[in-house]
């Protein structure tokens, strides 16, 4: 089977062609616009494993090109905006790739005839929960999204929802809480942290650092997207999460303590506009039809997460060049706004 893999340059895609090539007999065709997130560096293991295309989803005619060349039977789309804070200061970005670019990509993917698309979506689409544990999301919960990002995503949901229900398209929705592990950009709160400690800085904790999320280790995530392709069910959504939720400040100190400092290291600083309180996802659905479980508990993954960036410690000092100025900035604002 040809697996054509949007974003697969990403965290979350390059986990996902990682797996794919070693544990699947797929041929990957990967599609990557190459933003600020992106690194090909992150696929230099299965290097010669997989064809690449430089493209832009929200290209239509270049991505056109790619469809009529490859004729791909599988897209898993994982190409995206994803980072809040960014989508706060400006959507344009995120309105083109996670709107534009994926109506493109159902287009093409009906007209080429395509047998299954796998539409990565978020938790965020849902809006926030109160911090009750037994309130969960499930998969037909209403859409409820606070942020542009999130905006953005549902929108692209509901395309793919309106291909199910008009064409009969074959597609599947996957919503995934927070997804962390190796080779995460460093924007996002758990690389942040660890970067933050290691380069002599305070780590900037929103609010009180009381907004609570659950944490997924991404080669766990890839498991059940891999699961999905195999034996989702054709026009269903399904939510993938650990059900390990923790505030935020709590997972900053267990950050803290991995790397043996205490807390003197947090920074409280203003909090995000629409900071959502509390995302939770009901999973009963994967795990009874597709058996699926994760297999990492946080304390192990974090654990793993933490070793991988002392390892890899000059690719994230590379990566924190552009970061911290674009963190800095941010605050200013947010600052500024209260």
């Amino acid at each position: 089977m040809k697996i054509l893999v949007t974003g697969a340059a990403g965290f979350i895609g390059s986990d996902f062609v990682r797996q794919a090539v070693r544990t699947e007999k797929y041929s990957i065709v990967v599609v990557d616009k190459l933003t600020y997130a992106a690194d090909l560096r992150r696929l230099e293991e299965v290097e010669h494993k997989y064809k690449f295309y430089k493209c832009d989803i929200s290209d239509y005619l270049s991505l056109e090109q790619i469809f009529r060349k490859e004729k791909p039977e599988i897209v898993v789309h994982y190409a995206a905006e994803t980072h809040v804070d960014r989508s706060i200061l400006s959507a344009d970005s995120f309105v083109l790739s996670n709107i534009v670019g994926t109506y493109n990509l159902l287009k093409l993917s009906k007209t080429f005839q395509v047998q299954k698309f796998i539409h990565i979506s978020t938790d965020e689409v849902y809006g926030e929960l109160p911090k009750n544990k037994f309130l969960k999301f499930k998969e037909e919960s209403s859409l409820r999204p606070k942020s542009p990002y999130a905006a953005t995503k549902s929108a692209a949901d509901m395309l793919v929802v309106s291909y199910i229900k008009t064409y009969n398209f074959p597609a599947i929705i996957v919503r995934a809480s927070n997804n962390y592990g190796l080779w995460q950009y460093p924007e996002k709160l758990i690389p942040l942290s660890i970067a933050c400690v290691l380069f002599n800085k305070k780590i900037p904790v929103y609010g009180k650092g009381k907004n609570v999320r659950t944490w997924l280790y991404v080669e766990d995530f890839t498991d059940a997207v891999l699961k999905i392709i195999k034996k989702g069910k054709l026009g269903e959504i399904y939510n993938v999460s650990s059900e390990e939720e923790f505030e935020n400040i709590v997972v900053v100190k267990k950050i803290l303590s991995l790397l043996n400092k205490d807390e003197s290291w947090i920074k409280f600083v203003p909090d995000r506009p629409g900071h959502d309180l509390r995302y939770a996802l009901d999973v009963k659905k994967i795990k009874k039809e597709l058996c699926w479980k994760p297999k990492i508990s946080f304390d192990e993954g974090l654990k793993k997460t933490v070793e991988w960036y002392l390892e890899h410690k000059s690719w994230l000092k590379e990566k924190m060049r552009y970061v911290e100025p674009f963190v800095n900035k941010l605050l200013d604002i947010y600052s500024k706004s209260i």
